[in-house]
Protein backbone atom coordinates (compact mmCIF):
# COMPACT_ATOMS: atom_id res chain seq x y z
CA UNK A 1 0.00 0.00 0.00
CA UNK A 2 1.39 3.41 -1.01
CA UNK A 3 -0.03 6.41 0.80
CA UNK A 4 1.44 9.92 1.20
CA UNK A 5 5.00 8.70 0.68
CA UNK A 6 4.55 5.87 3.17
CA UNK A 7 4.67 2.34 1.82
CA UNK A 8 3.00 -0.33 3.91
CA UNK A 9 3.94 -3.91 3.16
CA UNK A 10 3.43 -7.37 4.60
CA UNK A 11 6.66 -8.12 6.45
CA UNK A 12 8.28 -11.45 7.32
CA UNK A 13 9.90 -9.97 10.46
CA UNK A 14 13.40 -10.87 9.30
CA UNK A 15 14.87 -7.38 8.96
CA UNK A 16 17.01 -5.76 11.65
CA UNK A 17 15.01 -2.52 11.47
CA UNK A 18 11.80 -4.31 12.41
CA UNK A 19 13.53 -6.25 15.19
CA UNK A 20 14.91 -2.99 16.57
CA UNK A 21 11.52 -1.20 16.48
CA UNK A 22 9.79 -4.12 18.18
CA UNK A 23 12.51 -4.29 20.84
CA UNK A 24 12.01 -0.57 21.49
CA UNK A 25 8.25 -1.23 21.72
CA UNK A 26 8.71 -3.96 24.35
CA UNK A 27 11.28 -1.88 26.30
CA UNK A 28 9.04 1.18 26.43
CA UNK A 29 6.08 -0.92 27.60
CA UNK A 30 8.27 -2.47 30.32
CA UNK A 31 9.07 1.04 31.60
CA UNK A 32 5.41 2.02 32.17
CA UNK A 33 3.36 -1.17 32.38
CA UNK A 34 3.48 -3.82 35.13
CA UNK A 35 4.49 -7.28 33.85
CA UNK A 36 1.04 -8.80 34.43
CA UNK A 37 -0.50 -6.06 32.25
CA UNK A 38 1.83 -6.36 29.25
CA UNK A 39 0.26 -8.10 26.28
CA UNK A 40 2.62 -7.17 23.43
CA UNK A 41 3.83 -9.98 21.19
CA UNK A 42 7.52 -10.67 20.66
CA UNK A 43 9.05 -11.59 17.28
CA UNK A 44 8.41 -15.31 17.66
CA UNK A 45 4.79 -14.74 18.68
CA UNK A 46 4.26 -12.41 15.71
CA UNK A 47 5.54 -15.15 13.39
CA UNK A 48 2.78 -17.57 14.46
CA UNK A 49 0.08 -18.70 12.03
CA UNK A 50 -2.94 -16.46 12.19
CA UNK A 51 -0.88 -13.26 12.54
CA UNK A 52 -0.15 -10.92 9.64
CA UNK A 53 2.41 -8.17 10.24
CA UNK A 54 2.91 -4.97 8.27
CA UNK A 55 5.83 -2.58 8.29
CA UNK A 56 5.53 1.04 7.15
CA UNK A 57 8.39 2.69 5.29
CA UNK A 58 9.23 6.20 4.17
CA UNK A 59 11.95 5.58 1.60
CA UNK A 60 14.62 3.52 3.36
CA UNK A 61 13.35 4.37 6.86
CA UNK A 62 11.09 2.13 8.92
CA UNK A 63 8.45 4.48 10.34
CA UNK A 64 5.99 2.10 11.96
CA UNK A 65 4.31 -1.28 12.16
CA UNK A 66 1.18 -3.12 13.14
CA UNK A 67 -0.32 -6.60 13.08
CA UNK A 68 -3.63 -8.39 12.84
CA UNK A 69 -4.18 -11.57 14.83
CA UNK A 70 -7.09 -13.82 13.96
CA UNK A 71 -9.00 -14.81 17.10
CA UNK A 72 -11.68 -16.75 15.24
CA UNK A 73 -13.15 -16.61 11.72
CA UNK A 74 -15.23 -13.54 12.65
CA UNK A 75 -12.98 -11.68 15.12
CA UNK A 76 -9.51 -10.15 14.82
CA UNK A 77 -7.21 -8.32 17.21
CA UNK A 78 -4.99 -5.32 16.50
CA UNK A 79 -1.46 -6.03 17.77
CA UNK A 80 1.99 -4.41 17.77
CA UNK A 81 0.98 -0.92 16.70
CA UNK A 82 4.13 1.18 16.93
CA UNK A 83 5.43 4.35 15.31
CA UNK A 84 9.15 5.13 15.23
CA UNK A 85 9.95 8.08 17.51
CA UNK A 86 11.13 10.25 14.61
CA UNK A 87 7.79 9.74 12.84
CA UNK A 88 5.35 10.39 15.70
CA UNK A 89 2.34 12.62 14.92
CA UNK A 90 2.87 12.30 11.14
CA UNK A 91 -0.07 10.01 10.36
CA UNK A 92 1.88 6.74 10.28
CA UNK A 93 -0.31 4.96 12.84
CA UNK A 94 -3.47 6.03 10.99
CA UNK A 95 -2.17 4.54 7.75
CA UNK A 96 -1.16 1.27 9.43
CA UNK A 97 -4.51 1.04 11.23
CA UNK A 98 -6.34 1.66 7.94
CA UNK A 99 -4.44 -1.29 6.47
CA UNK A 100 -5.37 -3.53 9.41
CA UNK A 101 -9.05 -2.54 9.22
CA UNK A 102 -9.10 -3.10 5.45
CA UNK A 103 -7.65 -6.58 5.83
CA UNK A 104 -10.10 -7.43 8.62
CA UNK A 105 -12.99 -6.39 6.37
CA UNK A 106 -11.52 -8.33 3.43
CA UNK A 107 -11.45 -11.42 5.65
CA UNK A 108 -15.06 -10.93 6.60
CA UNK A 109 -14.47 -10.29 10.28
CA UNK A 110 -17.45 -8.91 12.16
CA UNK A 111 -15.33 -7.37 14.93
CA UNK A 112 -11.88 -6.01 15.43
CA UNK A 113 -10.73 -5.63 19.05
CA UNK A 114 -7.64 -4.41 20.86
CA UNK A 115 -6.06 -3.97 24.25
CA UNK A 116 -4.00 -0.90 25.00
CA UNK A 117 -2.85 0.79 28.16
CA UNK A 118 -5.23 2.75 30.37
CA UNK A 119 -2.50 5.09 31.65
CA UNK A 120 -1.79 8.64 30.41
CA UNK A 121 1.04 7.68 27.98
CA UNK A 122 -1.51 5.62 26.02
CA UNK A 123 -3.99 8.49 25.59
CA UNK A 124 -2.81 9.28 22.02
CA UNK A 125 -3.37 5.63 21.06
CA UNK A 126 -6.86 5.60 22.57
CA UNK A 127 -7.70 8.83 20.70
CA UNK A 128 -6.48 7.30 17.44
CA UNK A 129 -8.58 4.18 17.90
CA UNK A 130 -11.64 6.26 18.84
CA UNK A 131 -11.17 8.35 15.69
CA UNK A 132 -11.47 5.13 13.66
CA UNK A 133 -14.68 4.09 15.43
CA UNK A 134 -13.32 1.78 18.14
CA UNK A 135 -15.41 2.00 21.30
CA UNK A 136 -14.62 0.91 24.87
CA UNK A 137 -15.51 -2.71 25.50
CA UNK A 138 -14.90 -5.38 28.05
CA UNK A 139 -12.10 -7.93 28.00
CA UNK A 140 -12.15 -10.43 25.13
CA UNK A 141 -10.41 -13.65 24.15
CA UNK A 142 -9.02 -14.56 27.57
CA UNK A 143 -8.08 -11.07 28.74
CA UNK A 144 -9.26 -10.16 32.23
CA UNK A 145 -10.34 -6.86 33.77
CA UNK A 146 -7.22 -4.89 34.58
CA UNK A 147 -6.95 -1.26 35.76
CA UNK A 148 -3.92 -0.87 33.47
CA UNK A 149 -5.75 -2.07 30.36
CA UNK A 150 -8.24 -0.41 28.06
CA UNK A 151 -10.22 -2.70 25.76
CA UNK A 152 -11.80 -1.40 22.57
CA UNK A 153 -13.82 -2.95 19.75
CA UNK A 154 -14.83 -1.89 16.25
CA UNK A 155 -17.96 -3.51 14.80
CA UNK A 156 -17.28 -4.17 11.11
CA UNK A 157 -20.59 -5.64 9.94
Amino acid sequence: MQNDGIQIKVDDLSGPEVASLLSEHLRSLAEITPPESRHALNLDELRQPGVIFWSAWSGPDLVGCGALKELDPHHGEVKSMRTAKASLRKGVASKVLQQIISEAKRRGYRRLSLETGAMAPFEPARRLYSKFGFRPSGPFNGYIEDPNSSFMTLELL
